[in-house]
């Protein structure tokens, strides 16, 4: 009896204590993005995740190519070369013999009007400067789905830590039910509802173990490692606390300074405005300039020609100026485009903060009340049991109960730790619902119930960009 109530007290002790010396003292200086917790094998998976990720060589292709169009914008025409032959009547050639026939060697050259060819090389950087934000998107989304992997794994063994603690707890109760039953103390149902207990336990440690290994091998793929490389891990989700919210108007500018999506949106602006300028300029006329040498042969002294001409655009109204009108159209698209990301970015900043701070609060009740209480509520069970005052399925419900919080306490750092990667991510996802994460008992051993969503950010676009909800929590059930 007395071991049982050691082991119920140990269960708890660690987060116990940890709510007793932490202090939530001001951060001295506001941060606009949440640290986020490292440890070797994170650091090691985030390089090696960014050095072979074939994303990011897919992303980084397309930007090249773009790169490459910058010059062809600036080089001139090809020019053109004409070989020809004039002769006089159908007899023979009379080249040397006649003085107007002659062969012709032409070649003429396109001239843009000025300043064509430099807004057509600004139109094309800033296109490779949109295309290059894709490379950004694509690193963020890498290092946010590393995170949020390793994140899983991090819970998935620390619930497999508290699965085998109910474990122990429950053999315990079973041996308890046994002697009071052979002693004729305890009914027959006691010692047969701790044995079924037992079983269950075991099917969801088999299935908590399957996970576990799901998740090494996705963290390998991400990093690609072989997928059976071991992934030992020293961090626990504990020991990760609750990222700071910080200072809502650092972290509005840090996440419009940081938005892939938005540096695009504004490099389309501005090259939508050269697009502009550009199309006002076509309406100006090229010029061609050609020169040739002819040939006659014999006594004759050969000529030679020069000439320069000019494009007429009298069509503009139907085709220049149309191109302006377009033009003009998708600038404002474009502008209209950044002020809704603006609008989007600090809606999705807020969003995570006021999680953040709420989940904050709530891991302030685990630690300065809820989990000692439920302590005190198994040892006050456990004493009322011996006593024959409490039913054994009191001190059962009581036992899993320490569990169950304990495994809801680590959700919801696990969530914080979530919003916090979206932060750093700087996701255009919305936070998920946070309304079952403090009530949810889902996952939780003996329980059977259904888990809530995690409060995260995005779901990543590794994919796409950005989104880092993870498939953790969903799991619970398995639990």
């Amino acid at each position: 009896m007395f071991g049982q109530l050691a082991l119920v007290l140990a269960l708890c002790s660690p987060v116990v204590a940890f709510a007793r010396t932490e202090t939530r003292t001001p951060p001295t200086q506001a941060a606009s993005v949440p640290a986020l917790p490292t440890d070797p094998t994170l650091e090691q998976l985030l390089t090696e995740a960014l050095a072979n990720r074939p994303e990011m060589h897919q992303a980084e292709a397309p930007v090249r190519a773009a790169r490459e169009r910058v010059p062809q914008a600036s080089a001139l025409p090809d020019p053109v070369l004409q070989v020809g032959i004039q002769n006089d009547g159908f007899n023979g050639f009379m080249i040397g013999e006649m003085e107007t026939s002659y062969f012709s060697i032409m070649v003429s050259q396109a001239l843009p009007f000025p300043g064509k060819r430099e807004l057509r090389t600004e139109v094309a950087q800033l296109g490779a400067k949109a295309a290059s934000t894709q490379v950004a998107r694509v690193r963020l989304s890498i290092e946010a789905e590393v995170r949020r992997g390793y994140l899983d794994l991090l819970l998935t063994r620390e619930r497999l830590m508290l699965l085998e603690r109910l474990q122990a707890l429950w053999k315990q109760s079973a041996d308890m039910a046994r002697i009071r039953y052979e002693t004729g103390e305890g009914a027959q149902s006691d010692l047969l509802r701790a044995q079924l207990e037992l079983n269950r336990l075991r099917q969801r440690q088999l299935a908590l173990r399957a996970e576990e290994r799901v998740r090494v091998q996705t963290l390998n793929r991400l990093s690609g490692r072989p997928l059976e490389t071991p992934l030992p891990t020293t961090t626990r989700v504990r020991d990760m606390g609750v990222p700071e919210p910080g200072d809502v108007e650092a972290a509005e500018k840090d996440a419009l300074e940081r938005s892939p999506e938005l540096a695009q949106q504004r490099a389309l602006v501005a090259q939508a405005g050269q697009q502009v300028a550009l199309a006002r300029r076509e309406r100006l006329p090229d010029f061609t300039v050609s020169a040739g040498v002819m040939p006659r042969g014999g006594a004759f002294p050969p000529m030679w020609q020069a000439n320069v001409g000019v494009t007429l655009p009298i069509f503009s109204g139907s085709k220049q100026d149309r191109v302006v009108a377009e033009r003009g159209a998708q600038a404002e698209a474009s502008a209209r485009g950044v002020e809704t990301l603006e609008q989007v970015l600090r809606l999705r900043v807020r969003e995570r903060l006021i999680a953040l701070e709420a989940l904050r609060d709530t891991v302030a009740i685990y630690r300065e009340g809820l989990l000692m209480q439920s302590a005190a509520t198994a040892e006050s069970t456990l004493t009322q049991y011996r006593v024959g005052r409490a039913s054994f399925a009191s001190v059962l419900e009581a036992n899993t109960g320490i569990i169950r919080d304990e495994e809801d306490y680590l959700r919801t750092l696990a969530d914080a730790q979530r919003l916090a990667i979206a932060q750093a991510e700087v996701s255009l996802e919305p936070v998920a619902s946070l309304g079952g994460s403090a009530q949810s008992a889902g996952g939780m051993p003996g329980t059977g119930s259904t888990p809530s969503a995690p409060a995260g950010g995005a779901a990543p676009a590794g994919g796409s960009p950005g989104a880092p909800a993870s498939s953790s929590s969903s799991s619970m059930s398995g639990m």
